[in-house]
């Protein structure tokens, strides 16, 4: 039996603009628009990955239980300066452990992205190696 993780379900205050943001950053791809127990859902795809938006703002302020969603690249300099031009603000540089390179950023709605890349020819040996199976690229 295989299992993974299917989505991240999110509520979003204003969810055209949570939408466009994904779309215009991430270049995710609307996979399903409908209504669903009272309000408008979206299943959109940001790669390999999957996240579910209800069209309710957050119930709670705080974080809850969820600290951040990892999204993986293959150029994060390159991503980094995309969203940069497009106004977003970095609290900190690209963090560089060799072979794991992530900033983090807020998007829509105070969800705190981690943006990170490996780089699969600078992995360490051992236990580390297993890092390789990670990655969705």
């Amino acid at each position: 039996m295989q299992n993974h993780v299917h989505h991240a379900h999110l509520f979003a205050s204003d969810l055209d603009a949570t939408l466009k943001f994904y779309r215009e950053m991430f270049g995710a791809e609307i996979l399903a628009d409908l209504n669903m127990a009272g309000a408008r859902n979206v299943f959109m795809a940001v790669g390999q990955g999957r996240l579910h938006f209800y069209d309710q703002p957050p119930r709670d302020e705080g974080k809850g239980a969820i600290h951040h969603l990892g999204i993986q690249t293959d150029d994060l300099g390159r991503l980094v300066a995309h969203m940069k031009a497009k106004g977003f603000q970095f609290r900190k540089e690209i963090s560089d452990f060799g072979f794991w390179k992530y900033v983090m950023v807020q998007a829509p709605d105070n969800v705190l992205l981690e943006l990170f890349q490996i780089i699969p020819e600078k992995l360490p040996g051992g236990n580390l190696q297993k890092l390789a199976k990670i990655s969705a690229l």
